[in-house]
This record gives structure tokens, C-alpha cells and sequence, in this order.
């Protein structure tokens, strides 16, 4: 066994093939572009800078994937001023690993989550003229994408799904983020309510028990763990109920104050009563 491990050191896999680089006219041709543009790019700060050996200026596949990612948000009419600022957002966006939470949590995350990939093109294919500066600043801000690469990563296939409906039926994609802002608000203060009911009624006797400082033992750990799993589903199913609930009485209402004012309207109809608004005008339509 050893002489086989052995071996294997002396033996490594194939190593990955070097990054292709480019000098600038190998670029523009690549890029489906002229050189010419290629410098207009440069100058208008489009790109990032290249790797300098002595006189000659080498680009890579970075860069490449930066001037298609440019020629698709032209196409879907974009203006070289709007993307210079969709790509300091992107650049300014918080790392994947952040949005993510990838650190190693005690206890399994509650969160049943699909993250989706998107490059800057897809992204704007889901959301077309709402892809603003200002709207991806917001949903960076908010926590719903961030920057990997030359990629964002959305931190939920559903939440992502829901916009690009909301968006798709007329909702400005402005007013779906701040939408989500708020709901987001909320959903903290829930948590945070589940939080407390846990840790004072559930978990009192294993927080008080535990030294300040010290590590908890690993039979601290599984009973967290468990503890937490358990109510999982039993908050999430209160969640659902009480919104479920909550949409149904606000339905009604508004439903009933809408029959409310159509009644109100016709019987001023049926009396000969100017309709709401009208009183004040004269016979041309203008205010008297």
C-alpha cells in the first residue's frame, strides 16, 4: 500500500492547461470587435487594466468574457454610461461566499434554498430595461445577489422566479426590491420571536449550563441540533398559517370596500347625484 501511495506522489494528475492570454489585436478578433473599439472601451474605464511586460499588453479570459458581456447588453439596448455603472455595482457587490453564509454553523440551516447562477446577460434577459445601477446596487444591498467571477449568484431559485412573475406582470422592479426590503424586515422580527421562544423555554437549561468561554461538548452540540430541526417545521408551518390567514381578511376587505364603493356609486346614479369628483365641475368638464 505504501509503495503505491508511493508511487501516485511520484505520478500526479495532469496539471490544469495555462490561461490563455491575449495581445489586444488577438482580443479584438476573439471578441468579434475591432481594435479601435477595443481601445474606446479601454479608455472609457470598460475593462480592467492588462498584465504589462514591458511594452506589450496581455488580456485574458476575463477580459474576453467582459467584451461579450458588453456586446449582449448593447444588443438589448443598454448604453456604454449604463453599463460602466451596472459594472461598478458589480464590482462593489458583496462576495458569494458572504451572501451565502458558507461558514460552518453549529446546526443545520433552516433555509431549503436553490442559489441560481446568472451571467450579467441572463440576468438582464429575467428583468430587461429594470436592470439599472440602481436596482442592482439594491438587490446587492438587500442580500438577493452577489458576485462571483464574472457571475452573480441569486440566493433563491423561488425569490428569483417571483420577481421575474411580478416583474413580467408590470411590477417595476424598483418596487418589487423594496417590497422584498420589507419583507425581509419581517421576517427577521419572526425569527427573532421563534428565537427567543427557543432559547428561553427549549434551551435555557443547556445555555445556562455551558461555561462563559468554553466550547460546548459535542452532546451540547447534537441536542442544539436536534432541538432546532425539530422546530423547524412546526415555525415554518405557523408562518404559513398566520400568513395564509392574514391574506385572506385583508382580501375580504379590500373586496368589500371596493363593493362598498361601487354601491355607493350607483345609488348616486340612481338619485341623479353627480359621481365622486364630479360635483365641483361645470358643463365644459373644468373645475367651476
Amino acid at each position: 500500500m505504501a509503495a503505491n501511495e508511493h508511487t501516485q506522489d511520484e505520478h500526479p494528475g495532469p496539471a490544469d492547461p495555462p490561461a490563455r492570454e491575449f495581445r489586444m489585436a488577438d482580443l479584438a478578433r476573439e471578441a468579434g470587435i475591432t481594435v479601435r473599439t477595443l481601445r474606446f472601451y479601454r479608455e472609457r474605464k470598460l475593462l480592467p487594466a492588462p498584465r504589462r511586460e514591458g511594452r506589450i499588453a496581455w488580456y485574458n479570459e476575463h477580459h474576453l468574457a467582459r467584451l461579450r458581456t458588453i456586446g449582449a447588453l448593447l444588443e438589448r439596448g443598454h448604453t456604454l454610461g449604463g453599463i460602466a455603472e451596472l459594472f461598478s455595482a458589480f464590482e462593489a457587490g458583496r462576495d458569494v461566499g458572504e451572501l451565502l453564509g458558507l461558514e460552518n454553523p453549529l446546526v443545520p440551516p433552516w433555509s431549503e434554498e436553490t442559489p441560481v447562477r446568472l451571467t450579467p446577460e441572463e440576468l438582464a434577459d429575467h428583468f430587461s430595461e429594470d436592470i439599472t445601477a440602481e436596482n442592482l446596487s439594491t438587490s446587492l444591498d438587500i442580500g438577493y445577489l452577489a458576485v462571483d467571477g464574472d457571475e452573480f449568484v441569486h440566493i433563491s431559485r423561488r425569490l428569483l422566479d417571483a420577481s421575474t412573475e411580478l416583474v413580467g406582470r408590470g411590477v417595476p422592479l424598483a418596487a418589487v426590491l423594496e417590497t422584498g426590503r420589507q419583507v425581509r424586515a419581517h421576517a427577521d422580527a419572526l425569527a427573532g420571536i421563534f428565537t427567543t421562544l427557543i432559547r428561553t423555554h427549549l434551551l435555557a437549561g443547556l445555555l445556562e449550563s455551558t461555561d462563559t468561554g468554553a466550547c460546548p461538548s459535542p452532546d451540547d452540540v447534537d441536542l442544539l441540533a436536534a432541538t432546532v430541526e425539530k422546530l423547524r417545521p412546526l415555525a415554518k408551518g405557523v408562518v404559513e398559517a398566520e400568513l395564509a390567514m392574514a391574506m385572506d381578511r385583508r382580501v375580504r376587505a379590500e373586496v368589500a370596500a371596493w363593493l362598498r364603493e361601487q354601491e355607493a356609486g350607483t345609488a348616486r346614479q340612481d338619485r341623479g347625484e353627480p359621481r365622486a369628483g364630479a360635483e365641483h365641475r361645470g358643463p365644459d368638464g373644468q373645475e367651476a
